[in-house]
């Protein structure tokens, strides 16, 4: 663990170097803040966050790992940062063609739906080699060759862990994950259009009442909460990120009644829109 937070700290702002790679060092806690998580492997070497995923909410340290399988809208803070020790994490985007290859001559079937979002403790090996994945960052000639084969390595350790099932989920296109995934995206284009339930079960293949238990158990939300956030977080991209005036920020998104928008903007975020200016700080 002390060679990963140097590695760490060494690595922050060269991520670029191995593709998919994502390093954080912060050093002061931060507010509770709004935004889209993506499909996402993160390992804490030092300090803690927290996340808030509908009414679930997930701390994790030094030593714990989080998975994310799919887009989620979800609240999180750093709870324990300071200049002198600052929380330090890094991880992987999960990519669905990586984990694929690794579940080629698997005989492993989909099974029932899984939650999008675990937190875990993680073994010596799984930190081991991210150890290794970090010491590349300083050899680029060897990463290029060597970094796959590495986040090869990391894949399988997540999938044989108490998150595997999942991580699995992510590389079958045949999983009820995958499907509940399909709508999502969906949802994050489409978000200011209407929608019947029973069209989004039938996009994802599923029954009405499947769709519903299976999207509950992966988001934590319902489908008409779901586009609510993510309405609210593209106008508040709008409001603070572009400087829209909030009015013209909630018809864009599809509110149609100006009241009703503040109302639903001020409960997800703490403050009116007219007063979230420079607010905003990456999740």
């Amino acid at each position: 663990m002390d060679e990963l937070r140097e590695l760490i700290v060494r690595a922050a702002g060269r991520e670029g170097v191995i593709d998919g790679l994502l390093v954080s060092v912060v050093d002061a806690p931060t507010p509770p803040t709004a935004g889209l998580a993506s499909p996402t492997f993160a390992l804490v070497a030092q300090g803690r966050k927290r996340l808030a995923l509908g009414e679930q909410v997930f701390e994790y340290g030094a030593g714990d790992y989080l998975v994310v399988s799919v887009d989620l809208p979800v609240t999180g803070h750093f709870v324990e940062a300071s200049p002198s020790t600052p929380c330090l994490g890094a991880g992987l985007e999960l990519r669905p063609e990586m984990i694929a290859s690794l579940l080629l001559d698997s005989a492993e079937k989909p099974g029932g739906p899984v939650r999008g979002l675990g937190v875990s403790r993680a073994s010596a090996e799984l930190i081991d080699a991210m150890v290794r994945l970090l010491r590349l960052v300083d050899t680029p000639d060897d990463a290029a060759v060597l970094a796959p084969l590495v986040e090869r390595e990391i894949l399988w350790r997540l999938l044989r862990s108490p998150q595997g099932a999942a991580v699995r989920e992510i590389g079958l296109a045949d999983s009820s994950l995958s499907h509940v995934a399909r709508v999502i995206r969906w949802i994050r284009d489409h978000y200011t259009e209407p929608f019947r339930v029973e069209d989004l079960a039938a996009m994802a293949g599923m029954s009405t009442s499947a769709f519903h238990r299976h999207f509950r158990t992966v988001t934590e939300l319902t489908p008409i909460q779901f586009q609510k956030k993510i309405r609210l977080h593209e106008a508040r991209l709008r409001v603070v990120g572009l400087g829209e005036d909030v009015t013209s920020a909630g018809y864009a998104v599809g509110y149609d009644s100006p009241s009703q928008f503040s109302r639903e903007y001020r409960r997800e975020f703490g403050t009116p829109p007219s007063r979230d200016v420079g607010r905003i700080v990456q999740v």
